[in-house]
């Protein structure tokens, strides 16, 4: 249980340096979406045309890194979520048993 709860705070320092990076990578370049939970549209979209890799190199990048990073706070949020099932779980054994 102990170990579960140390966990949960590393998660929880994990997300929010996420958070400071995708903060960060939206500071860098004012076409950024100013948006945690989405990621940028990397792909063509019907109707619609989108920056590619030919057209601004340096931004598609920027973009791409800060994709990456949303990821990453993506797993952090899944892996947390089943870090505090498993404490939960752990916790009410102990207070059942």
């Amino acid at each position: 249980m102990f170990i579960s709860v140390l966990f949960l705070i590393i998660t929880y320092f994990l997300f929010r340096q996420t958070i400071l990076w995708i903060n960060y990578y939206n500071n860098l370049d004012s076409r950024m979406p100013n948006s945690l939970w989405k990621y940028a549209c990397d792909y063509k979209v019907v109707g619609a045309r989108d920056i590619c890799d030919l057209d601004d190199k340096k931004f598609v990048r920027l973009r791409r890194k800060r994709d990456k990073i949303v990821n990453l706070m993506y797993f952090t949020v899944v892996f947390g979520f089943v870090l505090l099932n498993y404490f939960l779980a752990s916790f009410l054994y102990i207070i059942l048993s």
